[in-house]
């Protein structure tokens, strides 16, 4: 594990507040998080992962220098210097070999004919658990982050819980569903009362170098398309196959699965003049399967590797039930399966089951299905197939 000098952590260790160890993606949010930590009288340590990832710009096009896109060197030099700005440590952590996982974990799901949400397990297996150990280590109390979420407890005893960011356009409770329950107590998000407009709003009072930095809307990893991705790093899971209608018939041929996703209409490479989406992926023969809008409608989904945040429910509870992200939740009924309580429970990984009062369009495997009552979050788990 590539911990920081001795000298390094004996200075973080000597710091009289209580530390806070601060995941700096050198982005307006994670940087205004910093300071406001600093003026709530934490003594923020600031962190920045660095990937080690380096892709071809072109994967198609052998010999293109490769450019780093993933935690870049650019983004590591903003978060540095925000920290002198703010006057608090600033140090860059090694996660190659963490990113490396993610991004073959990536590339399989889509093998199997899942769209996966690579951030979420960003989120799970990087900022609240790698840097759980770095904080353990230097003895700082809790991990920090720029997220739009909030962790409260309610009034009473009990465990906090996981509730949505106020400002519901950039709320980011759905990407967090998997933290450990019981490490919430140890989790700040300092953003989670606030809307976009006034972090930036405070970063231009700083006058901190990030504070017109625009945000970054793709896959951290992925330059060009998914489809090269793959095909630099997993060829044998490119493979051709058919494109079938709703009956089987075959209307036409693919390069490969991985190039497409439940829902879309673009680039299906077929004209039948009238709009065609892919309403289902069959990867043991390599098909994809497309129809007409309403054959995306689906009334149900079940979810593996189930996280309960409340009480594991012995019986059919009601909740809304978002299935992507910036999707409206949908009021359904979720039942637990198997009798398991769930992932961190005694009886290992949990299952559940949710019919939605009126049925949702694109329902995809290997996303996130995240159980809600109104802006707490119930539990949530990875849709495993759609009903």
């Amino acid at each position: 594990m590539p911990f920081l000098s001795r000298a390094d952590e004996a200075k973080i260790r000597g710091m009289s507040e209580e530390k806070v160890l601060v995941a700096m993606s050198g982005g307006v949010d994670s940087s205004v998080a910093a300071h406001l930590l600093k003026e709530q009288g934490y003594s923020p340590v600031g962190v920045f992962m660095r990937s080690g990832v380096t892709l071809r710009e072109d994967a198609g096009s052998p010999g293109r220098v490769g450019v780093p896109r993933c935690c870049s060197a650019e983004d590591a030099s903003d978060a540095r210097r925000v920290a002198g700005q703010l006057d608090i440590p600033f140090y860059m952590l090694n996660f190659a070999a963490d990113f490396e996982r993610l991004i073959d974990h990536f590339c399989a799901e889509y093998g199997r004919g899942r769209t996966p949400n690579p951030c979420i397990l960003c989120n799970r297996d990087m900022k609240f658990g790698r840097l759980f150990e770095y904080a353990d280590a230097l003895g700082a109390r809790c991990v920090a982050t720029g997220h739009y979420a909030r962790v409260e407890w309610e009034a009473g005893p009990g465990a906090p819980g996981l509730k949505r960011g106020l400002d519901r356009d950039k709320d980011q409770s759905y990407v967090l569903f998997p933290l450990p329950p019981e490490r919430l107590e140890r989790v700040r998000l300092p953003l989670g009362e606030m809307t976009k407009g006034e972090v930036r709003e405070i970063a231009r009072d700083l006058g901190l170098a990030v504070r017109d930095k625009p945000e970054s809307q793709e896959i951290c990893f992925v330059t060009g398309t998914i489809g090269d991705l793959i095909r630099q790093r997993r060829p044998d899971l490119v493979r051709p196959g058919p494109i079938l209608d709703l009956e089987g018939n075959e209307l036409g041929r693919h390069d490969g699965i991985v190039h497409f996703t439940i829902g879309q209409r673009r680039g299906l490479g077929i004209a039948l003049g009238e709009p065609r989406y892919v309403v289902a992926i069959r990867p043991e023969m390599a098909a994809v399967v497309v129809g007409p809008a309403e054959a995306l409608n689906r009334a149900g989904l079940v979810a593996e590797d189930v996280v309960w945040h409340e009480c594991v429910p012995a019986e059919p509870i009601r909740a809304e039930v978002q299935i992507r992200y910036q999707h409206a939740a949908a009021p359904a009924w979720v039942t637990r399966l198997d009798g398991s309580s769930g992932t961190d429970g005694p009886s290992g990984p949990g299952r559940a089951e949710v019919w939605f009062d009126e049925p949702q369009r694109a329902v995809t495997p290997g996303q996130a299905a995240v159980f809600y009552r109104d802006d707490r979050v119930l539990g949530g788990g990875w849709i495993a197939e759609s009903k």
